[in-house]
Order: structure tokens, then sequence, then C-alpha cells
């Protein structure tokens, strides 16, 4: 998987990485804070995770096709330029539902037209990602992403409590902040980070669908590992705003908790850069699942008002997060260049975010629903300790899976 571009300078990899900062922040809004958004307006917490299941399962399952519409794209720039208009479209409709709309219905739409946007984008760009620079550089070129990603996630984590009184109130002016910001960071990627070298016409061009990358043992253990993981991240994410606010007794403090987790996340992404080195990536990403089940597990323990012993769990999962962030996407460069399948990244890439889709589908379009009927009431302290068991604990138990079969891939 070598390119023009090994030996990537500074300004390659800033101009590369930027983009990660608008993608980023769009997923926050839409799968963290949608759901509560649309709860405040009268929608229930049913309906909103039956259609946010049925949007994010029929967005997912186009990735794959995605990923194979990059491979043969002729440019990756011109397709990233545009997927972005429907992602800006999207998100600022997402937060600006007409009262003349059912709100069931506008939701439904908005969240299609702006996750097909941001899968095409996030796609392209991190197949992109995965052929610049040399191999050595993985590590470095996914982190880049990553911090830019961070950055982003921190920005829409704040926005909100800045725009209004609560989080929900903020929401509609953080959408619109977000265009002007998109347009700026797609401009300095599309038009300064290096090209990618152009698609081989060699024999794994048959490679370019999701059945030809799934022929791959190699990329099967890995999308395992990854899946387990990915949904033992999604539950909390998916659950954070009700914990914290119905548990913990202190909603007006989300923004500040969530900005401490990304912020720990993005001050340890070179740390794990700096383990994986030493000890390999497998072996750090490990330690990055035990880390998180220890924090987990205390949290599991907290009730009202334990603002300092939350904050020092949201430090440390979000440390742990830096792993999830730079690692798999990097182990699965390996495994592209192990496959010799250069010209299939666009295909790989998207089977690996139709995982990323349905674990966070499962995620708000079953724990959701399960939490009302274990008696769980938004807004309330009924059902709370069903919420914090499905909070902490069923993503230890996903986890625990999931370095299970990541240390079997060491053999």
């Amino acid at each position: 998987m070598s390119a023009p571009g090994a030996g990537l300078g500074r300004v390659q990899l800033i101009a590369y990485g930027a983009l990660g900062l608008p993608l980023a922040f769009a997923a926050l809004p839409v799968y963290v804070y949608a759901p509560k958004f649309y709860a405040g307006l009268g929608l229930s917490l049913t309906t909103a995770g039956a259609i946010l299941l049925f949007a994010r399962i029929a967005d997912g399952l186009i990735d794959p096709w995605l990923g194979s519409a990059a491979d043969r794209a002729p440019g990756v720039k011109k397709f990233i330029g545009f997927a972005l208009i429907p992602l800006a479209l999207g998100m600022f409709g997402l937060f600006h539902p007409p009262p003349s709309i059912p709100l069931a219905a506008w939701l439904t739409g908005s969240v299609v037209v702006v996750t097909f946007g941001f899968s095409a984008a996030s796609i392209a760009y991190q197949a992109w990602g995965a052929q610049i620079g040399s191999p050595a550089e993985r590590t470095t070129v996914t982190a880049t992403r990553e911090a830019f990603g961070l950055a982003g996630v921190i920005l829409a984590s704040l926005l909100p409590q800045l725009f209004g009184a609560s989080v929900e109130e903020g929401l509609p002016a953080t959408a619109l902040a977000f265009v002007p910001l998109l347009a700026v960071c797609a401009a300095a990627t599309l038009g300064r980070a290096p090209a990618a070298p152009p698609a081989s016409t060699g024999a794994h061009r048959g490679a370019r669908s999701a059945p030809g990358v799934l022929a791959s043992p190699r990329f099967r253990r890995l999308l395992l590992v990854f899946a387990l993981n990915g949904i033992a991240s999604a539950i909390p994410a998916t659950l954070f705003l009700f914990f914290v606010a119905d548990v913990l007794g202190m909603q007006q403090r989300s923004g500040l908790f969530l900005a401490l987790y990304f912020v720990s996340a993005a001050l340890a992404l070179p740390l794990w850069v700096r383990l994986a080195a030493r000890i390999g990536m497998r072996q750090a990403w490990l330690c990055s699942m035990a880390l998180a089940i220890a924090a987990f597990v205390w949290a599991f323990s907290l009730g009202a008002g334990a603002a300092i012993a939350f904050a020092v769990i949201a430090a440390v999962s979000g440390a742990a997060l830096g792993a999830d962030l730079v690692l798999p996407p990097a182990l699965l460069a390996d495994v592209i260049g192990a496959d010799q399948a250069s010209a299939a990244t666009g295909a790989y890439f998207g089977v690996w975010n139709l995982v990323t889709k349905l674990n966070l589908a499962l995620a708000a379009g079953l724990a959701l629903p399960l939490l009302e009927m274990l008696g769980y009431r938004a807004g309330s302290t009924v059902g709370t300790t069903a919420l914090a068991a499905m909070y902490c604990l069923l993503p230890c138990a996903l986890k625990m899976l999931a370095i299970a079969g990541l240390w079997r891939m060491r053999r």
C-alpha cells in the first residue's frame, strides 16, 4: 500500500485530518443528541428508537455499495465533495423540524439524508487515509484524523450549551453553525491533502464488493472483535444523557462530562500510538478494553450527585476511547495490505462502516425500547436501576467477549 505521499509532512497531515473535525462534529448530534431532542418535542422513546433503528440499518446496508462506488470513482476528492452536500442539508434539517410535518416523518427523512451524506464522505475519507503515506505512518495518519475528530466532538458537546440554556435548546443554532465549519474544513482537506494513488486494475479488482472482502479470514476475525467492542461503546453513547440526568441528577453538566470524555481521548491518542509501537497494536487495544471495563464497573456504583467520581470515570473511559479510535482502523489498513487488496480499500471500509452503523442501530433500536419495557421512564427516578445496569454492565460483558476474540487473534 505504498503511495505518493510516503514521508508525509506536517502540513499534509493537518490538511488531511481537517475534514475529520466536521464529520465527527456531525456524528455526536445525530447519534447522541437526536433521541433526547425529539423526546423533548413529544416523540416517544419507542418511536424514536424504532425510527433510528430503521434509518441506520437502511443507511448501513448501502455502505458496502458506497465503498465500492468510492473505489470506482474517478477521484476521491470529488466523491467526498458531492457527499458533503446532503450531509450539510440533513444536519440543518434534523434540528429544525417544521411544525407542519409530523415529528416521526421529519426525523426519519432527516436522519436518512444526513447519514447518507455522512456515510459516503466518511467511507471515502477513511479509505483515502489508508492509502496515503507509508505502512509505518498508518497509525500517525489515523491518529491525526481522529485528533481532529475528537476536536469536533468536543466542540459539538460544548456549543449546544453555549447557544442555549440546555443542550436541547442549543441544538438548532449548533446545526446552523455546522454548515460554515464543514465548508472551511472541506476546503482545507480537498485543496491541500495529498492525493490517493490511482486504483489498481490488477488481480484484486474482483474484491471490490462485500462478498469479496468478507472472503478474507483476517478481515472476518478483526471485524467480529470490532463489532463486539463497537456495540459495547454504542450502548453507553446512546444512554449517556439519560444516565447523567436521571441516575446522577446532573443534566446541566452533561456537556462538561462529554467534553472531559473526549478531551481525555484526544490527550491519550499519542500515548496509545507509542504503546502500540512498543508492544503491538493488538496488545495495546486489549489494555484499553480492560481499562474501559474497570471504569464502567465503578460507574454502576454511583448515585445522585457523584460529580467528582463520574468526572474521573469520564476521563478514564475517554482515555480508553482513544485506543478504539486509532488502533482498529490501523489494524484494518494492515489487513488490507496483507491481503494485497489496495484496489478494494473502499469496499473494506464500506463493510467496516456497515458494522459501525449496525452497532449504533442496535444500541438505539433495542436499548431504548427495552428500557421502557423494564419500567424506566425518562425524566424520573423510575427504573433507574435498569438504566444503570444497561449503561454500565452490559457494555462490560460485551467488551469481555471482544477481549476473548482479540486474544485469540494473537495466536
